[in-house]
């Protein structure tokens, strides 16, 4: 019992010399010292965060790009942008441009429009095999990924740009006997991975 007092006193005054030392450090920083030392523990912490945001995009990116190379991917828009300039914001899972085991899908679909639209969703749903692939990254490290898809309602070229260090991407649509071009802006990711949900493929 002695023995358990003594160490409670010990710890007590360990603590109290703690927070006297404490203070008369605090005491000895001037207004401008503790200023400077609150600054640089923001920018310490900004600096954490801007290292952990470009780490997380780099990794989106290498898994966009290898998605990409592997041929299974999908990339979901938040918003089309037609041929006529007018860009219309849209939901992400049923809006997208895809690719997994060669097949290849174009799908929009606008939550206002008529639910008896072809496929469902208020929008089309086109698929095909995709043909002609080509990869190539520019001086920035961006990716250019152009491929065409060939199917019964739809014979389109597809331009996908990857911005460097980010899933971040756009895909160009690019009817082959029609002017309707669309481009859908968005973000890539590996096609198990995707939320998109697909609608009844076919056209009017």
């Amino acid at each position: 019992m002695k023995s358990k007092c003594i160490f409670l006193i010990l710890s007590v005054f360990l603590l109290m010399t703690h927070t006297v030392v404490f203070s008369q450090e605090k005491k000895k920083m001037t207004l401008k010292e503790r200023e400077a030392a609150w600054r640089a523990e923001r920018l310490k912490k900004r600096a954490q965060e801007e290292r952990q945001i470009l780490h997380n995009d780099s990794v989106e990116f290498a898994q966009a790009v290898n998605a990409i190379r592997n041929g299974s991917w999908a990339l979901e828009a938040s918003n089309i942008t037609f041929n006529n300039g007018a860009t219309r914001f849209v939901t992400a899972s049923t809006n997208f441009v895809s690719a997994n085991n060669g097949q290849g899908i174009v799908q929009t679909a606008f939550d206002n429009s008529n639910i008896d639209s072809p496929n469902g969703l208020g929008g089309i749903t086109l698929e095909g095999r995709i043909t002609a692939g080509e990869i190539r990254r520019d001086n920035e490290g961006n990716i250019y990924y152009d491929y065409t898809i060939q199917g019964a309602d739809i014979s389109a070229t597809v331009s996908v740009v990857v911005t460097a260090g980010s899933n971040q991407a756009t895909a160009t649509v690019s009817p082959n006997f029609n002017s309707r071009q669309i481009t859908m802006n968005g973000y890539i990711y590996p096609y198990a991975n995707s939320g998109i949900i697909e609608g009844t493929p076919g056209y009017y």
